[in-house]
């Protein structure tokens, strides 16, 4: 878990789709935060600044605090819309959070050792079925990340969501417990018949 960053941000007083467009041309990406016991506060946020974070690993399972007014929160970000063609961040989803209150949230899995896997040094393929998992913890016990060794995996291995190290007190989501998250496939035909003909070729 990463110390808490900060996002600043503005009260958004024009409100609908023209109050959008006007916060965008102004270099501002539009955006709400609810939850908790306060109303619906719309804002807007630095639309470059933006962005850069939602494209930055685990953002989506990362607590901020969203400064407005003056005035810090801590906030879990749930959504960002990306225009389709440019790739800016279009619009932003904040969620109040509590220290006290559990929240269910999407934590990326990425995998290590590959070179120590003799499944793969053997010309096995990794197929990895989900490259994050949902978890329900506090706040405060958000992982960064989810870290897979590869370590001795052989071809027909198959990683489950139980293996994970969870933080104390989170677990994992409804069916995810058992889902599977990679496995060490066998060489794909493409890959295996140039090594069969050399195998001929050496053996004529």
């Amino acid at each position: 878990m990463t110390e808490t960053d900060t996002i600043i941000a503005e009260p958004r007083v024009a409100r609908g789709k023209g109050g959008a467009r006007q916060a965008r041309r102004s270099g501002r990406t539009p955006g709400i935060v609810y939850g908790g016991d306060a109303d619906p506060l719309p804002i807007t946020v630095d639309a470059a600044e933006l962005s850069r974070r939602s494209r930055q690993p685990g953002f989506l399972s990362h607590v901020f605090d969203l400064q407005v007014g003056g005035q810090k929160q801590p906030v879990l970000p749930r959504e960002v819309q990306h225009h389709p063609l440019s790739g800016q961040a279009v619009h932003v989803d904040f969620m109040r959070v509590s220290a006290t209150t559990e929240i269910t949230v999407d934590v990326e899995i990425v995998f290590e050792n590959a070179d120590k896997s003799p499944g793969l040094k053997g010309g096995g393929v990794l197929n990895v079925v989900t490259h994050t998992i949902a978890i329900v913890c506090m706040p405060g016990a958000i992982p960064d990340r989810f870290v897979v060794d590869l370590t001795g995996l052989e071809i027909g291995d198959v990683v489950h969501a139980d293996a994970l190290k969870l933080p104390a007190g989170a677990r994992l989501v409804g069916t995810e417990i058992s889902a599977t998250i990679a496995s060490v496939a066998p060489p794909t035909s493409e890959a295996a018949a140039p090594a069969a003909a050399g195998e001929e070729d050496a053996s004529a």
